[in-house]
């Protein structure tokens, strides 16, 4: 278990009715607006997917999905998902959308290795996106684009908890700043991903971390991500590795960077069989996402998710995840939580 923040002197401010109500508020506010900013339809998605298809999330390869027998598919295996990463672009294909376009959805997902803490929980909820694209939109200018119009829906919603919450004031700056993980590596080169994480976001207040999955200078990764979804190896305008990155914003109820989206241009045939080859993740070609994808069946796209708990948690001001959604926690967590004024549901 992560170290639990339990910051000095916390009060929520709003008891658990006005935060029900918010939470509510918040979401449907939220969703309406990144659909018609991006232009996403809403679509139904799966809790679970059939294992042996390549289509569950892997996320950085050692987390174990939660998996159980389907009586009526003579007992074959099916996963609970961990995201729906590859699952949204094999939608885009069969729905047909058309460049410009995409979907979005509520996604509902176990994570049973998550390590607990003020921001991580054994459930996640995301609002999952995809939008098609084409090969004159693979790069950084049109990513940056599209993080600056989620950003301002981020921006937009802060203010609507304003006006119907006004003791909870608007804190976000007007702007995202972009920096590279290798910039941020030069920049605090003795530091920590987590720590250089927090130093420029809380300089900035709201900040994209972009090339994130590739190895840096210094031979570490900035973070993780799966050879199948994200572009992490693609060389962009900048000079730098990756089409990809996080939206990070100041949190000054815990004094640290929250991380509200992962995001990116997804792979296209080289750049998968590239990091494929880099992971020596050849054999994932049997399954049935790949096999789609190298026989240009898949629309080209971009896409992320965007945690419903967490942004409805830095948008309240909340201390704790488990303030807005109701999951298991250990019982030292939840007398720790109680003893610091912190309401977990």
């Amino acid at each position: 278990m992560s170290q639990l923040v339990k910051p000095q002197n916390y009060h929520s401010y709003l008891d658990l009715r006005q935060t029900e109500l918010a939470i509510k508020t918040l979401k449907d506010f939220f969703q309406t607006s990144l659909s018609a900013e991006l232009r996403l339809r809403r679509v139904t998605a799966p809790l679970f997917v059939l294992k042996g298809m390549g289509i569950n999330d892997d996320l950085n390869g050692v987390e174990r999905p939660v998996t159980f027998c389907v009586k009526d598919l003579n007992e074959a295996q099916a996963e609970v998902v961990h995201s729906l990463a590859k699952w949204k672009r094999l939608t885009l294909a069969d729905y047909k959308i058309e460049r410009g376009y995409g979907i979005y959805t509520d996604m509902n997902a176990i994570r049973a290795d998550e390590e607990l803490d003020n921001t991580h929980s054994l459930y996640v909820d995301q609002w999952d996106w995809e939008m098609v694209i084409d090969q004159q939109d693979r790069n950084l200018a049109f990513l940056k684009d599209i993080v600056r119009r989620i950003y301002a829906t981020i921006v937009r919603c802060e203010y609507a908890v304003y006006e119907h919450f006004p003791e909870i004031k608007p804190i976000l700056p007007s702007k995202i700043h972009f920096i590279q993980a290798e910039e941020l590596l030069s920049l605090y080169p003795d530091k920590t991903t987590k720590e250089r994480e927090n130093l420029i976001t809380k300089k900035y207040k709201a900040v994209f971390v972009m090339g994130i999955g590739g190895k840096l200078s210094n031979g570490e990764k900035h973070d993780g991500r799966a050879p199948d979804y994200d572009d992490w190896t693609t060389l962009n305008e900048d000079g730098y590795k990756g089409l990809n990155g996080d939206i990070l914003v100041w949190d000054d109820v815990l004094g640290q960077a929250m991380e509200l989206s992962s995001m990116g241009i997804r792979v296209d045939k080289k750049a998968l069989l590239h990091q494929l080859e880099i992971t020596g993740q050849q054999d994932r070609m049997k399954y049935y996402y790949h096999k789609r994808l190298v026989e240009d069946k898949l629309p080209l796209s971009l896409g992320g998710g965007i945690g419903q708990s967490r942004l409805c948690m830095f948008l309240l001001r909340k201390s704790h995840i488990g303030e807005i959604q109701s999951s298991i926690w250990p019982e030292s967590m939840r007398k720790e939580c109680s003893d610091s004024g912190i309401c977990l549901l």
